[in-house]
């Protein structure tokens, strides 16, 4: 197989790690943001309570019988929060978003969610790969936030990190293989080549973790009985800018955006299950 080093070679992207965080952080400590910056993430942080994290199940719960009864899959829902007011409201949530300023700073945009609800027995797996690696973006400065709705843990195909993996940033993929049955369609052969041994993830429904768009992580088929679902969220600062129509999907959630460069999409007015034809990049 080929390697690859860029997936957008004549965008001119600047493909480095930018250390982030403020000076007089309101929710993570400085250890956390030095940790983030050192290792590439952070987990796990508290942020909805049992009442809270049960109503956010339920509303998941109802969504993705209704989506998979439209014809969408269960790692299809992305960026639902331009139909879906509950989709809206936990992506822009202050509990989640107060966190993440700690790192970006007061502007705040939201450019893309995506459920990924790993199903019992489901096969599927996310290979070793790079958030930033397939976006066309820069400079990059994006930071993935994962909202476990259900449990995540080693048996139902936690996440797992390869920390320090992001200092390097764009390292080495390939095209994914048929036989991988992987959600995605990058693969890192070697990722324990870029950093330190894998670590897993492990949330409780209702904490988060923090990643960089620059570390290597992946995660390995649910062979449980139980669901595993998580909402990712990334977010990036101001100064980023996107290609292709990258940048349509978005959300201030804080701040503002004087350039007029990020779409700003309202809260819905309902729950629009949107037409299959209708894919959201």
């Amino acid at each position: 197989m080929t390697a690859k080093i860029d997936a957008y070679p004549d965008l001119n992207r600047d493909l480095r790690f930018f250390p982030l965080g403020t000076e007089n952080p309101k929710k993570l400590t400085n250890h956390q943001i030095q940790h983030y910056n050192e290792k590439g993430f952070i987990a796990p942080i508290d942020i909805f309570g049992r009442e809270e994290i049960q109503a956010i199940r339920n509303y998941f719960d109802d969504l993705l019988p209704r989506a998979m009864a439209a014809g969408w899959n269960n790692y299809e829902l992305t960026n639902w929060h331009k139909h879906c007011r509950g989709v809206w409201d936990i992506v822009t949530h202050s509990k989640i978003v107060d966190y993440i300023q700690d790192l970006l700073g007061h502007t705040i945009i939201l450019r893309h969610s995506h459920f990924f609800a790993k199903l019992p027995n489901d096969g599927k797996r996310v290979s070793w790969h790079q958030d930033a690696s397939y976006w066309p973006i820069s400079p990059s400065k994006v930071v993935s936030a994962w909202l476990a709705i259900d449990d995540s843990n080693e048996s139902n195909g936690a996440m797992q990190v390869i920390p320090g993996s992001h200092i390097k940033a764009q390292v080495p993929y390939t095209d994914s293989t048929k036989e991988e049955n992987n959600v995605l369609n990058q693969t890192v052969l070697d990722p324990t080549e870029h950093g330190e041994p894998p670590v897993p993830l492990t949330l409780k429904a209702g904490q988060i973790s923090l990643h960089s768009d620059w570390i290597l992580h992946g995660s390995q088929p649910n062979t449980s009985k139980k669901r595993r679902c998580g909402l990712a969220m990334r977010f990036l600062s101001s100064d980023v800018r996107a290609h292709l129509g990258w940048n349509q999907h978005s959300i201030i959630c804080r701040g503002s955006d004087p350039s007029g460069h990020w779409a700003n999409h309202s809260r819905p007015p309902g729950e629009l299950i949107p037409n299959r034809g209708n894919s959201s990049a």
